[in-house]
Formats: C-alpha cells, structure tokens, sequence
C-alpha cells in the first residue's frame, strides 16, 4: 500500500507540521506505514528518513493488508486516519478497515478498477460492487457514486454513518475522502438509490431505494424509450465544502507546500458540492442539437441560474455542468444560446 514511501513522508510532514500550528490540542502523532513488499524496505527507510530524524513515532511494517488491520482490530488499535491506496478495487478490505478506524475517523481510499464502475464491465461491477453500472457520459462521476454506495453499506453495517468531504478522479484512478461518523445522520438512508438515463433522449431520473417504485416516462415519443439504471449508488453531496475552505486555509498556513494544481483542484471541489445529481456534457448537448461545437460551459450555468434553475460547473469533469433543469428545458436554453451566438 505505501508504494516507494513518498505519500507517507508527505503525510509525516504535515501530521507534524499539523501539530505544530495546533501544539496546544494535538499529542504527538504516531504514524504506520505498511507495504506487503518486503523488497521495498531499503526504499521505503531511505525516503522516511526524514520522519525519523524528526522524531515522529514511526512504525515501518511489511504485511499482507489484511494481516495488519487483524492485528490490530484483536489488539484493540484504532486510527484516526486510514490512507488505503491498492491496486485494483479495494472494497475486499472496507469491512476490516472500518473496523479500526476510530469514530469520526478520516478514511481516503483509492480505486485503480476504471473499467467495472464506468460501465465498461457490468460483471465486474457486479463482483466488485454488488451494483449495476451503465454507460454514462458523467462515467467518473458515476464511478465515485457507485464506490460511495459500496462504502455507505459497509458502514451502516456497524451503525455508522458517511461524510464525503472530496471525490475527484484523473479517468485512472478514483480517489475519495470521506469521514467515517460515530452514527448515522438522519435520513442518511435516503441517500442510496438509483440513477437511470435515456440514451435516446437524453432524459435522467433518480429515485432513492427507500421509496423505489416503478420508473416514470422519458421524453421520448410513444413511450420508445429505455431506461438504463446504475446503482446502488450514493445520491448525496460528493464534497464539504467546509472542510474543502478549511484545506484552503492550511494550505496558506502550512510550511509544507502545496502545488497549484493541487490548489486549484480544491478550489474546484469547494465550488461544486456534487448537487444537484444530474450531469450533462456539452459535448453531448451539442451533438443532440447539431451545434458546431459545445456551448461555453460558464455561460450555459449562468442562463440556466437566469432561468430559475441549479447550476455550476463540474469539478469532477472538465466540459461537463449538473442542474435540476429538465432535458428538453436545457436542451432549449442551449439552443437559444447558439441561436444569439453564445
């Protein structure tokens, strides 16, 4: 999981430099970092080197993953924050991890598995998330969706709930950072459901499991159309926006520096929460209007916002912007932009 160590030293730096600005709250931080590669130890000092020499209390362990987190689970261990980067899909390991981390606790997972959650292997998905995952232009969205809901399940199994605090993908790897609450929030439940989508007309609908009925019509005529359903997914918000402003405000603090895509990347994620649920490409609204190229992404969300509807940018996908508007209303407004030349 710790790779070459370079993530480790990086959360080193900044466990202590944390505790430095915060000296009168925080003990001392004890950090593990654990490879089941034994050949990466050589490597693996070298780089942590510098935690050593600041006296962090550092333990360097090389164990299958699932040893690790059984040992400490019988030896009553918990972490404040679990930081699980593993090829694949990590969802074989959610349960034993949520089963050390300590209440309100910071779990960041990463998912290399690109092909099952965009829809690309719907028997993978099947395996790996126990949902269905469909084709959808908003595929990396949909991705981080369909991995909330595997975590959500697995949390509520203990009787804790989830906060998603960033989800963000690069199309490779999906990267998520949720907090892990003591217990559920109310109506938490309502926030795993399903999200369908008509190929032929574009139109999206959702509905939440707890009151999941038969689906309603899309727009197309004589009822031709066809639902295509993903889920069980996650239907809430995909950042904080609070904790996002807080990062922000450490990064300014911090001796530890940052770099600007990073920086811009939260900017990003603070201005879109993930809500609303539906995303559309322009790319998409162009082509289902015979544009000669996609509308201004920031102009379509400010006639949209005119016209009494939810709308920002995605921060999840470049090209891309989520509104409640329906599909023919946003459809129209795109059309009536090109029309004056927008």
């Amino acid at each position: 999981m710790a790779g070459c160590g370079i993530r480790a030293l990086r959360w080193g730096l900044e466990a202590l430099d944390s505790s430095v600005l915060h000296s009168g709250e925080m003990q001392s931080p004890v950090f593990w970092v654990n490879d089941a590669d034994f050949a990466r130890t050589a490597v693996l000092e070298r780089n942590l080197d510098p935690l050593r020499q600041k006296n962090l209390s550092l333990n360097l362990s090389h164990q299958p993953a699932e040893a690790l987190l059984s040992c400490a689970y019988l030896e009553k261990r918990l972490f404040d924050l679990i930081d699980l980067d593993c090829f694949g899909c990590p969802n074989a390991l959610l349960q034993p991890v949520l089963q050390v981390l300590a209440a309100n606790g910071l779990l960041l997972l990463a998912s290399s598995d690109g092909r099952s959650p965009t829809g690309h292997d719907r028997l993978g998905a099947i395996r790996s998330l126990s949902a269905a995952a469909r084709a959808h232009p908003s595929s990396w969205e949909m991705a981080l969706r369909l991995q909330l809901g595997v975590i959500a399940r697995q949390a509520w199994m203990l009787g804790r709930g989830l906060e998603p605090l960033a989800s963000f993908s690069d199309g490779r790897t999906f990267r998520l950072a949720v907090r892990i609450r003591r217990s559920l929030a109310v109506e938490e439940e309502n926030q795993l459901g399903f999200l369908a989508r008509c190929e032929s007309c574009g139109a999206q609908a959702v509905q939440p499991m707890l009151t999941l009925q038969g689906w309603s019509a899309c727009n197309c005529p004589d009822s031709r159309g066809r639902w295509a359903v993903s889920g069980p997914l996650w239907l809430g918000p995909l950042q904080s926006a609070d904790v996002l402003a807080d990062l922000l405000v450490l990064a300014e603090q911090s001796v530890v520096p940052i770099a600007s895509a990073s920086l811009q990347l939260l900017q990003r994620l603070q201005a879109d929460i993930g809500l609303p649920v539906f995303c559309w490409s322009t790319a998409e609204l162009a082509r289902r209007l015979a544009l000669p190229g996609p509308p201004s992404v920031r102009a379509l969300v400010q006639a949209l916002q005119k016209a009494g509807y939810e709308a920002c940018s995605s921060a999840v996908m470049s090209g891309q912007l989520r509104t409640n508007a329906p599909v023919a209303e946003l459809l129209e407004i795109c059309n009536g932009m090109s029309l004056e030349g927008r």
